[in-house]
């Protein structure tokens, strides 16, 4: 039994506020020397990475469809170890979900399993005494749901907010704090640099955090809110752990003597990793020595890397830096070449490809990418293909896949995944496992320890070298980035 102040911060939907309040509060409350968490509900992972730089700790996601509802509260308990207070950033509106089951995947449903208090963010510009009525309604609407008050945002004026405080004091809704309509600049980073301000601890991001800190501080009754907090039940939950868990694959075999643990990069910057967290937590558990790459500026690979990951969150408007980065493009194709594991996620496929949109990248996989306008978005239910590090063929996973770029072909001779309504989709060839779907680790444990354990064999050797490999190509010789990868360094045969 473990007890963990924490608060859901929600709202009638998207466009209230909720995402800067929920930096502000943790940026506020980590000013005053409390030791705070940050979570954000759904598949998205740069709020979380703005939570956690707000935190000064790793912000998590806490999504059901990706994890299971009984992981939810045990992923708490574990990234707020320690903490004085944990904030959980609702996704759309309180009772909406994506894939439509409100029942167990909306913001509702998991402040539910979570048995935490729910303060509502509502955007009052253009509302007066109305706004009782709506607090009324999403309170009315589930009384097993707990709404411990309001923050009211973009307020006009003093009368406004008199106005407001009183029409929600007639039904006994606490008001924690009001915000006027320019307290909450637009001062984050544009949302299609992604986790990358955050990761590269670029200014831009520190600064932005630190002004919604600042707008919190002066607006809302952080004492207040924190009781609330306190005020939150035990969680009948234990934490949950990266080790692995009796009966699985196992964790990886000890190294042989003084070879000392397999490397396995992630792909990342000096602020964290395009993965979940939880993916690193795993891979150390599983007995990995776990170091960063960051594919923007590193022109080669950690010392004895063994095996690579590239996680989900790398954003596909990087296109053009990851191709300028020759180097290390050469450097990833080799090792996926001699049959070491690389397994990558959303964008990180594109980053393996011949080339997208006419600029070169590794040249791993033989298919070439195009940016398109469109976004491919939701969950998907896949079954494994082919054999691989991340799953035996025909397990069963579910990710989440968020795109504008489009892979000519869609997938391989050995195609990673399939699901109902679309072909088969992704890459598998020698150690290499590439896919826009991206699961969450914590629901797939076996993933870390097939992976380790991979690292930690010796590669199969090469039966014939790769045609048309890109490494002859791209060593000094004169060419340049263009021509280095039209090849395709170690791309995958077609045959």
């Amino acid at each position: 039994m473990t007890v963990v102040p924490r608060l859901v911060l929600s709202a009638p939907s998207s466009g209230h506020g909720k995402n800067a309040l929920a930096i502000g509060l943790l940026a506020a409350f980590a000013d005053r020397g409390l030791d705070v968490a940050g979570f954000k509900i759904g598949p998205d992972q740069v709020d979380p990475a703005y939570l956690g730089l707000a935190a000064g700790r790793p912000g998590r996601t806490l999504d059901p469809r990706l994890v299971g509802t009984e992981r939810i509260a045990p992923l708490l308990l574990h990234g707020a170890a320690g903490a004085g207070l944990a904030v959980v950033q609702g996704s759309m509106g309180l009772y909406d979900s994506l894939t439509g089951r409100p029942e167990s995947e909306s913001t509702a449903a998991v402040a539910t399993a979570l048995r935490s208090p729910v303060v509502l963010v509502v955007d009052v510009a253009a509302m007066g005494q109305s706004v009782a009525a709506l607090v009324h309604g999403f309170r009315a609407y589930d009384e097993q749901l707990w709404i411990g008050g309001v923050i009211l945002n973009r307020v006009a004026s003093s009368r406004h907010e008199a106005l407001l405080r009183e029409a929600l004091d007639d039904i006994g809704m606490p008001v924690y704090g009001a915000l006027r309509r320019q307290d909450l600049p637009s001062v984050l980073p544009p949302r299609r640099h992604g986790v990358v301000p955050v990761l590269a601890g670029a200014a831009e991001a520190t600064r932005a955090v630190r002004r919604l800190g600042e707008a919190v501080t002066a607006t809302v009754d952080l004492e207040r809110l924190l009781a609330l907090a306190r005020s939150a039940p035990t969680l009948g939950a234990q934490p949950w752990s990266p080790q692995p868990p009796t009966g699985a694959d196992g964790p990886a075999p000890a190294p042989a003597p003084g070879a000392g643990r397999p490397v396995v990069a992630l792909a990342g910057g000096p602020g964290g990793i395009f993965s979940h967290v939880e993916t690193a937590e795993l891979l150390r558990a599983a007995g990995a020595e776990v170091v960063t790459l960051d594919p923007f500026t590193d022109e080669a690979l950690p010392a004895n890397t063994q095996a690579l990951v590239v996680g989900g969150a790398l954003p596909e408007s990087y296109a053009e830096q990851l191709s300028a980065n020759r180097r290390l493009c050469i450097a990833v194709a080799e090792l996926a070449r001699t049959g070491r594991p690389v397994v990558a996620e959303g964008a990180g496929l594109l980053w393996l490809a011949r080339e997208v949109d006419g600029l070169p990248m590794c040249g791993v996989l033989d298919a070439i990418g195009s940016l398109r306008d469109g976004l491919v978005v939701g969950y998907r239910e896949a079954t494994a293909q082919s054999d691989s590090v991340v799953a035996t063929r025909g397990e069963v996973v579910t990710g989440h896949k968020e795109h504008r770029a489009v892979l000519t072909p869609r997938g391989g001779q050995r195609p990673a995944w399939s699901w109902s309504g679309g072909a088969p989709e992704g890459f598998v060839w020698r150690g290499v496992h590439a896919s826009q779907l991206v699961p969450h680790w914590a629901a797939y444990p076996q993933i870390a320890t097939r992976l380790v354990a991979a690292a930690a064999a010796e590669p199969a050797t090469v039966a014939a070298t790769v045609a048309g490999s890109a490494i002859a190509a791209a060593t000094p010789s004169g060419a340049g980035p263009a021509d280095g990868a039209a090849t395709g360094a170690g791309a995958a045969p077609s045959t």
